[in-house]
C-alpha cells in the first residue's frame, strides 16, 4: 500500500536568516572508467570540521541535468540541508552531487542519446568518485554511513546501483524514478539479503506523474515479500522539483540514524 503523505513544513526550502550555512564546492576527479577528468558538487555542512568524520549522501540528477541540476534548477539542496541542520533534524553528512552521465561528453546536450552512459555510471561512482571523496574529505567509508538517492533517471540509477551494491550503500532513495529502473525481481533477486543488509528503501512520486508505475511495481514486490519499503504519492504533482525537494527533505532525516 502507498504510505501516507505528510506535507513538509512551510519554509523548509527557503533561505533563513540567523542560521549557520554550509558551503558548496565544485571538485574534479580522474575517472578510471571514463578516462576523463569529471566534476561533482559537494555540499559541506555548517562548521564542517576536518577532524570529525561525516557520512556521505550521493545525490543524483535526471536525464536532462548534470552536477548542477540540483543546485541551479530549483532543488536548493544546500538550503534544505542548512535548515535541517539548524533544526537538529539530520545526522552529520556531506552531500555529493555528481554528473551521472559516464561518458567523455557528459554535457546536458546529450539528452536521450546519453542514456547508455547513465547505465554504466556505477563503475565511475564506485571505482573513482567514492575513493576521491573518501580521500579528500573526512568521511566514514563503510556502508552504514553511505546513502544514494536521486531524481528521475537518477532515481532509477539509485535503485539499480544501491540495491546491487548493498556492501557500499545501506540507504537507497528514488524520487520519481524513471523507466531505467529495473523491474523488482531484477533489483531484488535475493529477498533475504535485502532484508538483512538494506537499512532504508524510500521512494516518492507525484500522484499525477505518468512514471509512478516504476515505483509502484517495486513497492508491490516489497510488500508481497515482507521487505520494508516506503512509497509516498505526492498529491496532484507531476514530474518536478516540488516532489524532489520533498524527497530530499524527508530522506535526509531518515538516513544515518
Amino acid at each position: 500500500k502507498i504510505d501516507e503523505y505528510v506535507a513538509a513544513p512551510e519554509g523548509y526550502d527557503k533561505e533563513r536568516e540567523g542560521i549557520d550555512h554550509g558551503t558548496v564546492q565544485l571538485i574534479e576527479y580522474k575517472s578510471e572508467s571514463v578516462g576523463t577528468v569529471r566534476k561533482a558538487n559537494v555540499y559541506l555542512p555548517p562548521k564542517y570540521d576536518p577532524n570529525k568524520k561525516y557520512s556521505v549522501l550521493y545525490l543524483l540528477h535526471g536525464i536532462g541535468g548534470d552536477e548542477w541540476e540540483w543546485m541551479n534548477d530549483g532543488g536548493v539542496p544546500n538550503i534544505i540541508m542548512d535548515n535541517l541542520y539548524a533544526d537538529g533534524k539530520v545526522a552529520d553528512m556531506i552531500v555529493v552531487m555528481p554528473n551521472g552521465r559516464a561518458a567523455e561528453n557528459d554535457s546536458r546536450a546529450g539528452g536521450m542519446a546519453s542514456s547508455a552512459a547513465f547505465g554504466v555510471f556505477d563503475k565511475d561512482l564506485i571505482g573513482s568518485l567514492m575513493p576521491y571523496i573518501n580521500s579528500h574529505f573526512s568521511t566514514y567509508t563503510d556502508k552504514m554511513h553511505t546513502a544514494i538517492a536521486g531524481l528521475s533517471m537518477g532515481g532509477g540509477q539509485s535503485l539499480n546501483f544501491g540495491l546491487a551494491n548493498m556492501d557500499k550503500f545501506a540507504y537507497v532513495g528514488g524520487f520519481s524514478s524513471a523507466p531505467n529502473t529495473q523491474r523488482a525481481a531484477q533489483l531484488i533477486p535475493d529477498v533475504e539479503k535485502v532484508k538483512q543488509e538494506n537499512k532504508l528503501l524510500w521512494m516518492v512520486c507525484g500522484g499525477a506523474d505518468g512514471l509512478i508505475g516504476n515505483s509502484t511495481q517495486l513497492k508491490a514486490f516489497c510488500d508481497e515479500n515482507g521487505i520494508p519499503c516506503t512509497l509516498i504519492k505526492y498529491p496532484e504533482e507531476g514530474h518536478n522539483f516540488v516532489v524532489w525537494k520533498y524527497g530530499l527533505y524527508n530522506f535526509a532525516q531518515l538516513i544515518f540514524k
